[in-house]
C-alpha cells in the first residue's frame, strides 16, 4: 500500500507525523555557540602570536629620524660664497644679555665686587619669603605708661634699635662687601588707609617705612608693615620755621615748651605703636637748628635704645652734632628724593644717590608717599643689585657713620 492509500485508510487523527519546533531551537543555539567559541579560539590565537600592546586600540605609528648633528657656522663670507645667489645668510638672533635676563625674570644676581665673574654672588628670586621681623612689643623692651606702652632697653641690655630692625641682608653676612650699599625711608604713612597699603604692596621689603602717630590704624598699618618684612620708623612732629601756619599737628615739639613738655608729647608719639627702630623727624627745620631744644629729645630717645633720623630736608639741622653730644646713634639723609614730585627729577635725585653710595660705601635717600614717589622707587630698585648695589634698611646704614 502506497502513503497515500495509507493516509487515506488510516484513522482521522491516528499516526500523523507532528512536527518538531523545539529541535529547530536546539540546532540554532548549537550554531550560535559554535560560531562564539570560533570567535573566542580565534581571538586568542590573534593575541598569542600578534604584537600588539594597545590591544587593538586606535594608534598611528610615527617614524623617529635620528638626524646628524648641525655642522658649525662657517664664516660669513665663506657661507655667501657657497649659495647659488651670494646671498648672505640670515643674521641669528641675538641673545640676551646677563642684565637683561635678570630685569625681564625679576631675579636678581648681586655681583658684590662689581665684576663680571666675581668670587661669590648672591641671587635673589622673586617670591622667596619675606625677612622675618620680631614680634612687637616685645616684653623685655616695654615700659607701660599714660601714654601707651613706650619704649625701653631690656634689663641684658637688648636695644629695641637691634631687636625691632630688620635682619641683615645674606651678603652682609657672607663677608663679601656690596660696591654701595643705599638706605631709602618712605614716610608719611598710616594715615591714608590706600597710600599706606599701596606703599607696603610696591615698595621692596629693605625700604624703611616712616608712620605717623596720627593714624587712627597706625598699630594695625605698623604690625603689616613689619609683617612684609619692612622696618619701621616713628615720625615724631617736629616745630618747621614757618609755624603755625604749616603745623605738624597738636603734639608737635616746639623750641618754646618746657622740656617735660615736649617729653609729654614725644611720649604721646611714642606710644601709638610698637616695634620701631628709631625716630625721624617729620618738618623740624627749626626744631632740629635748635640744639638746646633738641638736646633733651634726642637724649630720650637715645635713651630708649632708638636710632634719631635727620630726613635731610633742612640745612640748618644740628641733629648729627646733637646726637653725638648726647650719644644717641644719629644720621641724616643725604638727600630728600622728591622735593620735586615729578618723574624725571625723582630719577634724577635716585641716580644721584648712587654716585653718593659708590663714593661713601653707604648713602641714605628719604621720601614722601606720593604715588608718583613709590612708583618710581619701586621702578629703580627692581635693577639696582644687579649693578652690584645693594638696597638695604635704614638701620644698618647707621655702621661707620655715627
Amino acid at each position: 500500500m502506497d502513503a497515500a492509500s495509507s493516509d487515506l485508510s488510516s484513522p482521522l487523527g491516528m499516526n500523523r507525523r507532528e512536527p518538531r519546533p523545539w529541535r529547530t531551537k536546539v540546532l540554532v543555539g548549537r550554531g550560535l555557540g559554535a560560531a562564539c567559541l570560533l570567535a573566542i579560539g580565534g581571538l586568542a590565537l590573534y593575541v598569542t602570536f600578534v604584537d600588539d600592546p594597545l590591544g587593538g586600540e586606535p594608534h598611528a605609528l610615527v617614524p623617529i629620524e635620528a638626524r646628524t648633528p648641525a655642522a658649525p657656522p662657517r664664516d660669513r663670507a665663506a657661507s655667501a660664497a657657497s649659495r647659488p645667489d651670494g646671498a648672505a645668510p640670515a643674521e641669528p638672533q641675538a641673545r640676551a644679555s646677563a642684565t637683561e635676563v635678570e630685569a625681564q625674570s625679576g631675579v636678581a644676581v648681586v655681583r658684590p665686587s662689581g665684576a663680571a665673574a666675581p668670587a661669590s654672588v648672591i641671587i635673589q628670586v622673586p617670591g622667596a619669603p619675606a625677612a622675618k621681623l620680631q614680634p612687637a612689643p616685645d616684653e623685655r623692651l616695654a615700659e607701660r605708661s599714660r601714654s601707651g606702652i613706650l619704649p625701653r632697653i631690656g634689663a641684658d641690655g637688648s636695644r629695641p634699635a637691634q631687636v625691632y630692625a630688620r635682619p641683615p641682608d645674606a651678603l652682609l653676612t657672607s663677608g663679601a662687601r656690596p660696591a654701595a650699599r643705599i638706605a631709602v625711608l618712605v614716610g608719611g604713612l598710616g594715615v591714608s588707609d590706600s597710600v599706606t597699603a599701596e606703599a607696603i604692596a610696591k615698595l621692596p621689603a629693605p625700604v624703611t617705612l616712616g608712620f605717623s602717630p596720627y593714624g587712627g590704624d597706625a598699630g594695625k598699618h605698623v604690625a603689616g608693615a613689619r609683617g612684609d618684612g619692612h622696618e619701621v620708623m616713628l615720625q615724631a612732629p617736629m616745630e618747621p620755621f614757618d609755624y603755625p601756619d604749616n603745623d605738624p599737628g597738636p603734639h608737635t615739639l616746639t623750641t618754646d615748651a618746657k622740656a617735660q613738655d615736649n617729653m609729654a608729647r614725644l611720649h604721646w608719639a611714642m606710644g601709638r605703636f610698637a616695634g620701631y627702630v628709631g625716630v625721624v623727624n617729620a618738618m623740624g627745620s627749626k626744631m632740629t637748628a635748635d640744639e638746646a631744644a633738641l638736646a633733651p629729645v634726642l637724649g630720650e630717645i637715645g635713651a630708649r635704645g632708638l636710632l634719631f633720623l635727620d630726613d635731610g630736608s633742612s640745612s640748618r639741622s644740628r641733629a648729627e652734632t646733637v646726637g653725638a653730644a648726647v650719644q644717641t646713634p644719629t644720621a641724616r639723609a643725604d638727600l630728600v628724593l622728591d622735593r620735586v614730585p615729578r618723574p624725571d627729577a625723582i630719577d634724577k635725585q635716585l641716580a644721584m644717590l648712587e654716585t653718593i653710595a659708590r663714593q661713601r660705601g653707604v648713602a641714605i635717600g628719604s621720601a614722601g608717599s606720593l604715588p608718583v614717589t613709590i612708583e618710581r622707587i619701586a621702578q629703580w630698585a627692581r635693577t639696582l643689585e644687579g649693578r652690584g648695589v645693594l638696597l638695604v634698611p635704614v638701620s644698618s646704614a647707621y655702621e661707620g657713620r655715627r
